[in-house]
């Protein structure tokens, strides 16, 4: 998996998909700092997340971004989407090889170096930690640190993906601290303040 410095966006959808989403999904892709869009939808049926990220899809590729599903490899699989994420009570990876061969498959590690360990001798493509920040995503149940961060380093090559509450306040920390990417949602998606694009522009 290659790293730009430049790209260190892991742009995560929102829960529900409104009809303005795509024009600003080209927005925020034309600024080039996205490297992943992950598509999570948990309400939504197998048939609706097909027609959604079908279109998403054909944007990514557009804008060089890879496309990854959550949670769901056999939508990943249908899809042809670039990978998928799996959680912790998600299948394992090899099965989710078995399903997509050889695409991206990152994992969550939470705040567990054990967990990381596990995820770098299965092969993953990359590791999440988090939440770094209380996040208005989901309930944070595990909270994850800089010294995290600096230790997972010392064990691997394989890429970090920072999640949790992450905002134009705290981004930078983070990204001196090592971690390659930054998945970020409801700062771009939920922001009373500011328009996604507006978002995307704070993250330098």
């Amino acid at each position: 998996m290659k790293i730009n410095r430049k790209k260190f966006i892991y742009l995560i959808s929102p829960l529900k998909i409104n009809k303005f989403f795509y024009s600003n999904l080209i927005k925020i892709l034309k600024q080039k700092k996205v490297s992943f869009f992950q598509l999570r939808l948990k309400k939504e049926s197998f048939k609706k997340k097909l027609i959604i990220g079908k279109k998403i899809k054909k944007i990514c590729k557009k804008f060089n971004v890879k496309f990854l599903i959550n949670d769901d490899v056999y939508l990943a699989k249908k899809l042809n989407a670039d990978g998928c994420h799996l959680g912790q009570k998600d299948m394992d990876i090899d099965d989710a090889r078995k399903i997509i061969g050889n695409k991206i498959i990152g994992v969550t590690c939470h705040n567990s170096i054990k967990l990381a360990r596990n995820a770098i001798n299965n092969k993953a493509s990359y590791l999440a930690f988090g939440a770094f920040n209380s996040s208005k995503t989901k309930r944070v149940k595990y909270k994850a640190s800089i010294n995290l961060l600096n230790k997972a380093r010392k064990i691997t090559k394989t890429p970090i993906v920072a999640i949790g509450g992450i905002n134009a306040d705290n981004y930078k920390k983070l990204l001196l601290n090592k971690a390659n990417f930054l998945a970020i949602s409801s700062y771009i998606w939920k922001n009373k303040e500011l328009k996604p694009i507006e978002a995307i522009k704070n993250l330098k």
